[in-house]
């Protein structure tokens, strides 16, 4: 029987144990390289959910992920030293002298405890780099270590190439202790440190996507925020003009129900009364609709300005001539003081005035008891038209937002004080058109005072942009009577009828009028004829065309919107006819924005009028272009 000897495979168990050993270190190396790591996800992980949930944490969390990079590194590799750098810019941009970040973390571990982290490395030979926190660090050298062998730098690179910083470690001399585990440890600690900038760089990546949203909801937070205070001011603002239209309308129904139930007697001292409030109702409800279409005329950049030289002391006289029955009715006294050295500037004279009107008026009523002022005085290029009072002042929180539109200073609105909180909106808005700014000084219970700074010639101004002709001044003056609560004496020039007799009444002027609206056709038709004109009233186009077979009008007052055409269209026609395109035509339309005008004009009208329609600036435009006829009359 053949006998076998077992020592050649007990030799060859023996010689293999080596080799199985060298396997089971290198696991475990592995093992603790993959622990490393997943425990350094882990870490950036609960860092990033961190930040997802708190805004707070989300802008501190770049640091933190820094470190514990470091920290986690430094644990796992605790022969060695490892930094991190954060790159401004990107590497690209930098020529290799040029610094390109900042060394930011570094493992202090092998630091004494009084002195600086530092880190040693070695990019050449006989070169060492001794790495402070904050201290700067170039390219060149960061390539250097990159391109080392085994390398000690690896780039942290985004998702777009773009480098966000470095991570570096300093390698000690492995100490021949004989232990095969941190030889083989040594030898993936490259793969360690390259994993983990990748890790770092997501990490960073991903803060960063994080940041954006939050940046975007917070947007979206403030958007919904500025929606629901636009919808609040929005209801406030209709509930303030509902309020504000209604109060006028109340008595200008109510009292021309008494008129009407009474029978209207002219000498009754009553009824002149009635018709007085009439009037001033009409007046508000017109300023109320104005200062909605200023506004909205600015806000969409369409507000017409027509530049002239001011007579300051003569605006301002005239300014003051409009409150001071406002100002007498509440016993309060009003003072002007001008410097005589402000004499004129170059301005908008009606948008001016406006301005000061709603100044005053805002003064008169806040104040109660005492006196309402104008102060001008030059300051340098500028003109301050200072209005002041000793009302009921406006706390600091209030004057934040004075000059927001419909906003309304809530004990005012207690005490039964009216507004829409438009007015300051445009008074503001319309000052820095014209170059200048609105000044607010103010304290409760201490009066307030309100300074218009304007310029006293805008910049950029032509020089020939300063005038503007005897109609347009005719109109502004005529238009300024328009303004709110209107003294005794405005009243008298508009409804005084003879100041405004045509040149020749002899002559019986003959006007058409083309008007569908019945109460308006009655009233100009009144008016005009009181005044010696003969007017001849037509409703519609078909009836325009069959008048003017039997008339020669010296005027035709053309309303756009009729029911069977359109006046723009009928003015073009009567302009294509050679029996009737020399005949004046003005006008009168409910349009009143921007580009309205010159539509009428390039239609071939002669003037323009809004509605409600100004009588005495009518009949003004009409003397303008009459003149008495001449032609045999057809009928």
């Amino acid at each position: 029987m053949q006998q076998y000897s077992s020592l050649p495979e007990q030799n060859s168990q023996i010689d293999a144990t080596p080799t199985l050993l060298k396997t089971i270190q290198q696991l475990r190396a592995e093992l603790w390289l993959e622990s490393s790591l997943n425990q350094l996800q882990s870490r950036l992980n609960d860092c990033l959910l961190s930040a997802c949930i708190t805004v707070s944490h989300a802008r501190a969390a770049e640091t933190e992920i820094f470190q514990i990079v470091v920290n986690e590194l430094n644990s796992a590799v605790d022969t060695n030293r490892v930094a991190l750098t954060h790159c401004a810019v990107g590497i690209a941009l930098f020529q290799p002298q040029e610094t390109v970040g900042t060394v930011c973390y570094i493992s202090s571990s092998s630091s004494p405890a009084s002195q600086s982290p530092l880190l040693e490395v070695t990019p050449k030979k006989r070169k060492k780099l001794r790495l402070k926190l904050q201290e700067v660090i170039e390219l060149k050298d960061l390539q250097q270590l990159e391109n080392k062998q085994p390398p000690s730098a690896w780039r942290l690179v985004d998702t777009f190439g773009e480098v966000m910083g470095w991570l570096i470690i300093a390698t000690s001399p492995l100490v021949e202790s004989g232990d095969s585990l941190i030889a083989s440890q040594a030898q993936l600690t490259s793969q360690l440190m390259a994993r983990s900038a990748k890790q770092c760089a997501t990490a960073l990546t991903q803060l960063r996507q994080i940041l954006s949203w939050q940046q975007g909801y917070q947007q979206l937070g403030s958007s919904n925020q500025e929606l629901e205070r636009t919808n609040q001011l929005k209801n406030q603002f209709l509930a303030n003009t509902s309020h504000e239209i209604r109060t006028p309308l109340s008595s200008i129904i109510g009292f021309t129900h008494l008129l009407l139930a009474q029978g209207y007697d002219p000498t009754r001292e009553r009824h002149q009364e009635y018709l007085t409030i009439i009037q001033s109702s009409g007046r508000h409800l017109l300023a109320l609709i104005n200062d909605i279409l200023d506004l909205s005329k600015i806000e969409a950049n369409q507000l017409e300005v027509q530049w002239e030289t001011v007579d300051v002391p003569v605006l301002c006289s005239n300014v003051l001539a409009l409150v001071k029955e406002k100002a007498a009715n509440k016993g309060l006294q009003l003072r002007l003081e001008l410097d005589p050295d402000v004499t004129t500037l170059v301005a908008d004279p009606l948008r001016l005035k406006q301005m000061l009107l709603n100044l005053l008026f805002n003064a008169l009523k806040f104040t109660s008891k005492g006196s309402v002022g104008l102060q001008v005085a030059p300051k340098g290029a500028f003109v301050h038209f200072t209005v002041w009072d000793t009302g009921i002042g406006i706390s600091q929180a209030d004057q934040a937002h004075l000059f927001q539109p419909y906003f309304q200073i809530l004990n005012a609105v207690a005490d039964g004080i009216e507004g829409t909180g438009l007015g300051l909106t445009v008074t503001r808005k319309l000052a820095e058109i014209h170059g200048g700014c609105v000044e607010v000084e103010s304290e409760v219970n201490q009066g307030s005072r309100f300074t218009l700074v304007l310029p006293l010639k805008p910049v950029g101004l032509n020089e020939g942009d300063e005038g503007v002709g005897e109609a347009r001044r005719e109109v502004a003056r005529r238009v300024s009577l328009q303004a709110n609560f209107g003294g005794a004496e405005e009243a008298e020039e508009v409804t005084s009828f003879s100041s405004l007799m045509p040149i020749n009444l002899s002559s019986k002027l003959e006007i058409l009028l083309v008007e569908d609206d019945l109460p308006n056709a009655e009233l100009m038709q009144i008016y005009l004829s009181k005044l010696g004109y003969q007017v001849t009233w037509v409703k519609t186009a078909a009836e325009m065309w069959e008048a003017l077979t039997q008339l020669n009008p010296a005027v035709i007052l053309m309303d756009v919107y009729l029911p069977d055409g359109n006046g723009l269209k009928l003015v073009q026609q009567l302009r294509e006819n050679p029996q009737y395109c020399n005949i004046p035509i003005i006008a009168q339309t409910a349009m009143a924005m921007k580009g309205d005008r010159e539509t009428c004009l390039a239609a071939g009208v002669n003037e323009y009028t809004s509605k409600p329609i100004d009588l005495p600036l009518l009949v003004s435009l009409i003397a303008k272009y009459s003149k008495p006829s001449t032609a045999t009359d057809k009928r």
